[in-house]
């Protein structure tokens, strides 16, 4: 494969999860550094749920991926050439890189350095979009306080499980985890110190909240939106507040998108809920990778990351996240 570049294109728009018939693996030639640029050999895709809203032909906060275009997702480079004085060979990047072997790096294009002393894998996951989305949606979006029984859904993926971390971090009373299987129930329990459990594919979500949650939810992180954002808005404390993060469960199917029923509870309880994307904190990543790098060296949060390799089975890692296939942060190695 010297001197080409494979580049996992999208062929047609997907109905439902992403199939053979969705994207195309073509070689094109290794594109050429201009002043200013360099050429990255792309090393690590960060494989997240938002990818698969990039493929419809819907708005979003960025335009759909174009049919022919390379699939877009952020990733970690290695600089192999350069004309630039920012970057010289050998840098690690992180940026827009989508799914391809090689990608022309620049400041205009937004790449960044990765952080000191992290490898690319944490890059991506703890210390990348995934850990900052967790941090700043719990703390500036939610105010995440001591003594707040929180809620997180998709509580085993890599937003999530660093979402009940960061809860237990600052103090809250309890940290309730919904997750599917009892493998990830135990694993959110015993390994990363939620407090409760709740698996979405054998139990009544709305039973077991009022269970667990007997004076109501705090702060609930809502990464899958329908009947489970449903039945945490009913069981919503005084005062409560919603982190609208992600939507997965809708996201292969909009069809089936359907406004909450319960919101009314938000009048009755005085609460709040609220989106965000962490496009509006890429100013105060470092602060955010600071904190979270104290906490990594005293042993208070740990990253898991879930390793596929080969580019040309990233279609196949974006539907784990999908099927419930991983635990931790789906990344491909190139």
């Amino acid at each position: 494969m010297a001197g080409l570049n494979r580049r996992v294109v999208l062929a047609e728009r997907p109905t439902g999860m992403v199939d053979e018939r969705t994207t195309v693996l073509e070689e094109a030639d290794v594109p050429e550094p201009g002043e200013g640029e360099a050429l990255a050999r792309v090393r690590y895709l960060s494989i997240d749920p938002t990818i698969r809203t990039w493929m419809d032909d819907a708005p979003g906060y960025l335009p759909p991926i174009a049919i022919g275009e390379v699939v877009r997702s952020g990733g970690v480079a290695e600089v192999v050439r350069s004309n630039s004085e920012r970057h010289k060979p050998g840098d690690l990047l992180f940026g827009f890189t989508g799914w391809q072997d090689y990608v022309i790096a620049s400041e205009a294009a937004g790449y960044r350095d990765l952080p000191s002393g992290v490898s690319p894998t944490m890059a991506l996951s703890l210390f990348g979009v995934t850990g900052m989305t967790a941090y700043f949606g719990l703390i500036d979006v939610g105010r995440v306080k001591e003594g707040d029984v929180v809620v997180v859904s998709g509580a085993a993926g890599a937003t999530g499980s660093t979402v009940g971390q960061i809860a237990k971090i600052k103090g809250a009373a309890k940290v309730i985890g919904i997750a599917g299987g009892p493998g990830k129930c135990a694993w959110i329990v015993k390994e990363l110190g939620f407090d409760e459990a709740i698996d979405y594919k054998s139990e009544d979500v709305a039973a077991r909240l009022r269970e667990t949650a007997p004076e109501g939810i705090d702060l609930y992180f809502d990464n899958v939106g329908g009947a489970i954002l449903d039945a945490c808005l009913a069981q919503l404390a005084m005062h409560g507040r919603i982190v609208l993060c992600g939507a997965i469960a809708s996201y292969n199917d909009r069809s089936a998108l359907t406004g909450p029923a319960n919101y009314r509870n938000l009048i009755i309880k005085r609460g709040r809920m609220q989106g965000f994307l962490i496009l509006d904190y890429f100013d105060r990543l470092p602060e955010g990778q600071a904190e979270v790098a104290r906490w990594l060296a005293q042993g208070k949060i740990k990253s898991v990351e879930h390793v596929v390799e080969g580019l040309e089975n990233a279609p196949d890692a974006l539907n784990l996240l999908f099927t419930g296939g991983n635990t931790g942060k789906v990344i491909v190695q190139v």
